[in-house]
Formats: structure tokens, C-alpha cells, sequence
């Protein structure tokens, strides 16, 4: 299975690229199942049901979100009723919408997609994030009711992100980590067979501070008093994300490498893809 996700979606900019970029991906590269972070797609606070609906309509199968999920508040109205709109997983019960689901992707295959955040310098209250991941992989194990399993891990310290891959290894087919807005270089199979990244990075202007404006970031790290709101850039965007091969026997990954295709980085698309 050929399975592609894309990071943090950021402002006009970075939905906008994702938009008109997804559908040639999709058709040129004969992907399977797509996922895209869309957190940030609004003003680069939370996602609107619009915005949402124009992304499956762009080819995506699934959104997943994070802490700013609730900063546009028609996400709670719409959100008890989208299958394919996720929440983090562990959040109190009662919180609404879903945080995981089963989906099925143009080959056939059954994907489980789980959006679980961490608590490492964001939200401790949360509920404990390795042992919400155990009870989603219990309830649909990879191999038996899942033919693979992403887990988009929307988290701020590497570490806990790559013990949270550990802890998952050999049991899902990918942990790709969300929310710091910058692409890593470590994507790897881990040891049981786990592709693993610790940041996708985001799709959105580069030329920014993690895709806003950067004067009023820089204005507040210089002079410590706000001028102003952040506002999304509204420069050229960049997609990133990370590429898969699936095992269609075993749903672990088989090949991984970073996709980055925009002005301002390095563009690369997986090799294995062409």
C-alpha cells in the first residue's frame, strides 16, 4: 500500500498548497490513503467544516488535528458527525467527536488512524498518552482487524515522541510526530518494523515563524510586550510530509521517506514512488 501524509496544514497558504498540490500526487504516484494534519488551517488557529470538506474533496481520507482544534468553534458541532475528522484520542471522555477510526483505502485495505497528542510541555491533564495508544491497538490490532495502522502522535518533546514510537514498534505502521511545524531528518524503520518521523513539519509559508507572520513573533522574543495578534504568512507555501510503503502481508513498513515540495526547502519526493 502507498500511503502519504502531510503535516500541519497552516493558514490560506499551506491549505491552499495541499489543495492544489494532493490531486496530482494521488493521480501521478497511485497513492492508496492519505492523511493530513489540519490543525492550523484556519488563520493558523483550528479548522472550519468548509475548509475541512475542501480537503477530502482535494483527495485526503482522513484529518487529523491537535491542540488547536477547538480554536474554531463550529469544530465541536461538526465534528460528533465527520467520520473522518479526528480529535487527539485522549482527551476526557465526553469530549466531542472521535479520536480514531477505520477507513478504507483505495486498494481495499483496512487503515486504523489514531490521533493521540503528548503531554510533555503542552497539556499534562490529558489523559496518559502510551496508555490510550495501548487500548486503540487492543480493540483493532494491527493483522487482525487492521491491515495497517497510523498513529499521527501531535506532541512537543522529540523524546516523548520517539518513546511513543518505541513503545508502538512492531505493532503499527506508522508514528509520524506533529505540531512543531519543522520536518525532522530522522524518518526510519524501527527494529519490530514501525516507520517512524518525528516531525512531518507543516504544509505553509517557510518564510515565517512555524507558518505566522514573523514580525509580531519577533517583536515579542525583542520587546516581550504583544503589538498585535499572530496572523498566518501569506507567502508561497511548502507541503511536507513523509511517504510510505505498506507490506500488503504484514502492514509494517517496508519503505519511508521525507516529501517536501514547495520554494523554500529542499524538494523531494520518495524514490520508490517513480
Amino acid at each position: 500500500m502507498r500511503f502519504l501524509f502531510l503535516g500541519d496544514m497552516v493558514g490560506r497558504a499551506g491549505r491552499t498548497a495541499v489543495w492544489e498540490k494532493l490531486p496530482g500526487l494521488i493521480s501521478d504516484f497511485r497513492l492508496d490513503f492519505v492523511v493530513v494534519n489540519g490543525e492550523n488551517a484556519a488563520g493558523g488557529f483550528g479548522i472550519t467544516e468548509e475548509i475541512f470538506r475542501a480537503t477530502l474533496d482535494a483527495g485526503a481520507d482522513v484529518v487529523t488535528t491537535g491542540n488547536h482544534v477547538w480554536d474554531q468553534r463550529e469544530a465541536l458541532t461538526f465534528a460528533p458527525r465527520e467520520e473522518r475528522f479526528l480529535r487527539p484520542a485522549n482527551f476526557p471522555k465526553g469530549t466531542p467527536g472521535r479520536g480514531s477510526g477505520v477507513y478504507m483505502a483505495k486498494n481495499g485495505a483496512r487503515v486504523l488512524v489514531s490521533n493521540i497528542m503528548g503531554r510533555v510541555f503542552m497539556h499534562p491533564e490529558l489523559d496518559d498518552p502510551f496508555a490510550c495508544v495501548e487500548d486503540v491497538l487492543a480493540a483493532c490490532p494491527l493483522g487482525d482487524q487492521a491491515d495497517a495502522v497510523i498513529l499521527d502522535f501531535h506532541a512537543e518533546a522529540t523524546s516523548e515522541k520517539m518513546c511513543f514510537g518505541h513503545f508502538v514498534d512492531g505493532r503499527a505502521s506508522l508514528v509520524v510526530g506533529t505540531h512543531t511545524h519543522q520536518p525532522t531528518a530522522d524518518h526510519q524503520i524501527l527494529n519490530g518494523g514501525t516507520g517512524y518521523l518525528s516531525d512531518a513539519g507543516m504544509c505553509g509559508d517557510y518564510d515565517s515563524s512555524l507558518g505566522m507572520d514573523k514580525e509580531e513573533p519577533l517583536n515579542r522574543f525583542t520587546a516581550k510586550v504583544p503589538k498585535g495578534r499572530f496572523e498566518a504568512a501569506s507567502g508561497p507555501a511548502t507541503i511536507c510530509g513523509v511517504g510510505l510503503e505498506i507490506s500488503d502481508r504484514t502492514g509494517l513498513c517496508e519503505k519511508i521517506a521525507p516529501l517536501r515540495l514547495g520554494p523554500r526547502l529542499e524538494e523531494t519526493v520518495p524514490a520508490f514512488w517513480r
